[in-house]
């Protein structure tokens, strides 16, 4: 069976992704306006136009591709293949002033995400991979840490305000946290995923996650020799929880609550 080459789309990712964090990192100390506010959640209009500079980059090379985006979806379902965008991921972070938020782009063919782009405009750093290859980092190859002891990780946890867990989720973070090093929390899902596939951090919990957030990373950290379980939790599987880590910890182990 003949293996595809999907390098050309990643370089279309990683165009489309470098643009709209210029974009963004032009207009990072500007006032945002806010179409939306939930108690846990902003939507700004610059979601809605990061995503659609995004868009029009992706289809400019693959105009036949598919869009599902965390602003809205675009394409027919048969199309051959469906990007998946998440134009600012840590939106919150990015309305507060803290520069800890990206660009989030993956491809799905027939079901099966193939490549991710996960860019940081702050920091200049756009982490890539295709499945199968080899994950990277401004071109440098990543791998997940080898920590296999709670007692020396560093870990996220959704702890129950925002994903629905309530005071299970209050529980679980207080059990991880007697656990390990130290807690971490960004604001942004799909940088977590690849700061443990460069080994910065060693796993994720979370009750309440979306596609889009963690689709590109998930490819990153993966081909970093990291593993990543999702449930879906909606009947389009677009929302579910997730457990990611280093493939050494004994993290279900430690989820264990007696």
């Amino acid at each position: 069976m003949r293996m595809i080459d999907y390098t050309p789309q990643l370089h279309t990712a990683q165009a489309a992704a470098r643009l709209a964090g210029a974009f963004l990192r032009e207009r990072f100390h500007s006032v945002k306006t806010v179409d939306a506010s939930e108690a846990h959640d902003i939507k700004l209009r610059l979601d809605k136009e990061t995503q659609a500079l995004i868009v029009a980059r992706l289809q400019q090379d693959f105009p036949e591709y598919a869009v599902l985006g965390e602003e809205g979806d675009c394409g027919h379902d048969s199309a051959p293949a469906q990007w998946v965008v998440d134009p600012i991921d840590g939106t919150v972070n990015y309305f507060y002033g803290i520069p800890i938020f990206c660009v989030s782009i993956a491809l799905q063919v027939a079901g099966q995400t193939v490549l991710g782009c996960v860019y940081d405009p702050m920091q200049n750093e756009c982490f890539c991979a295709i499945r199968g290859g080899e994950a990277a980092l401004n071109g440098r190859p990543l791998r997940v840490s080898a920590r296999s002891a709670m007692a020396e990780a560093v870990v996220f946890i959704g702890h129950g305000t925002h994903d629905g867990s309530g005071a299970q989720g209050i529980a679980r973070f207080a059990h991880i946290s007697a656990q390990v090093k130290k807690i971490r929390i960004l604001g942004s899902a799909a940088l977590t995923l690849c700061y443990i596939a460069a080994g910065r951090f060693d796993a994720y919990i979370e009750n309440r996650i979306h596609l889009w957030d963690f689709a590109a990373a998930r490819v990153i950290l993966e081909a970093a020799g990291g593993c990543l379980e999702y449930e879906p939790s909606s009947a389009d599987g677009r929302t579910g929880s997730v457990i990611a880590w280093n493939g050494a910890l004994p993290i279900h182990d430690a989820l264990k609550m007696n």
